[in-house]
């Protein structure tokens, strides 16, 4: 009898992958019909090899969602031949069923049924050159974080034990001057002087880190594709040039945003609504956000409310209404266009004149 291998040209196969650090959970669908669900190691190829073997000559669409194993599965499936999204894990449709019994199996039927539906929208995906520059300058936001855990520490353990900061001090609080003054303190027993000295060499330590940090990132402002955009970005009253890199390595590409709305979301700046009918309910700013750069830009637009007429002029005219914590986010959208208009047209911003109206 003659042997005929399957021949799937032509044909489409959907794959949804639930990816987790020791195995991947795979549905797969030829078509509108589900095939089969299996478990595999974390392994690419594995995926690859099994599919090239059932599914000789068909289109592979695979899928997963965004999380904890970053984008190196995408990255390495496409180098594989295989056409790979990923997606927000909010913005996978999802049954009230599904959301009452959720297990791995589940995940990768759900991903899989709306690949072949085409419900499913993808989020950018950078170069791993970028991501790689990203985690850099968000390296830095947490070790600031850690900092600040660690002073408090610091500040709490000396409360506790009644020491009060110099009046001499207080001026220029954690300069070298105060760390040695706290160096300086002598507690009655070993075990409670290793406890101070111990919170002491930890905030050194992450003093010196993230000023290395710091400077990284100054010298890789000046490399490209950085030096060509970060001058312009640095022209806009409030942006530091960590502010505008962590612009930069945020976005990537602001031409993938066709209008500041569009921005203003991927960034958090738009208000979250709830409408039915003739009700319309708006709940504030919204949930979903960049949260890196959200705050980032809020910070910013408090200092260039003080530097710039026309944003000072319009944070008082706001603050006369509302209270100062939402007029700010009001200037910070202001400001976002500033920053957008600066990188899209590679030109320096000219800070305006406030005009009364």
């Amino acid at each position: 009898m003659e042997y005929t291998q399957a021949d799937f040209t032509g044909q489409h196969v959907y794959v949804g992958i639930d990816a987790s650090r020791k195995s991947w959970r795979i549905a797969v669908r030829v078509g509108e019909h589900f095939h089969k669900r299996f478990t595999q190691g974390p392994q690419p190829e594995q995926l690859v090899t099994y599919l090239h073997r059932h599914f000789p000559g068909a289109t592979y669409h695979c899928v997963y969602e965004a999380g904890y194993e970053g984008f190196w599965i995408h990255d390495r499936l496409r180098a594989l031949g295989l056409d790979c999204l990923v997606v927000h894990p909010a913005d996978v449709p999802t049954s009230d069923k599904e959301r009452q019994y959720k297990n791995d199996p589940v995940d990768a039927d759900k991903l899989a049924r709306d690949l072949s539906n085409g419900e499913l929208h993808g989020i950018y995906v950078p170069a791993r050159s970028v991501v790689e520059d990203r985690t850099l300058v968000r390296m830095r936001s947490c070790f600031v974080r850690k900092q600040t855990r660690c002073k408090n520490q610091i500040k709490a353990l000396l409360e506790f034990y009644g020491y009060r900061v110099p009046e001499e001090r207080l001026e220029r609080h954690w300069s070298r001057a105060y760390i040695r003054w706290i160096e300086s303190l002598a507690m009655e027993r070993p075990s409670g002087q290793q406890a101070l000295e111990s919170l002491v060499t930890e905030l050194l330590f992450l003093r010196q880190t993230i000023a290395r940090i710091n400077r990284q990132i100054r010298q890789l402002a000046l490399e490209e594709p950085y030096a060509g955009v970060v001058p312009y970005i640095c022209s806009v009253s409030g942006i530091s040039v960590l502010a505008a890199m962590i612009f930069v390595v945020e976005v990537v590409d602001i031409d993938r945003f066709d209008t500041l709305d569009e921005l203003a979301s991927y960034v958090g700046l738009i208000p979250g609504e709830r409408s039915s009918g003739e009700s319309q309910l708006f709940t504030g700013i919204t949930h979903r956000r960049n949260a890196a750069l959200r705050h980032m830009i809020i910070e910013c637009a408090w200092v260039a409310q003080r530097e710039d007429p026309a944003l000072l002029h319009a944070f008082t005219q706001l603050s006369s209404r509302m209270p100062k914590t939402q007029a700010i986010v009001r200037i910070a959208r202001k400001l976002l266009n500033r920053m957008r208009f600066a990188w899209k047209n590679r030109q320096p911003y000219i800070v305006g004149v406030a005009t009364s109206s």
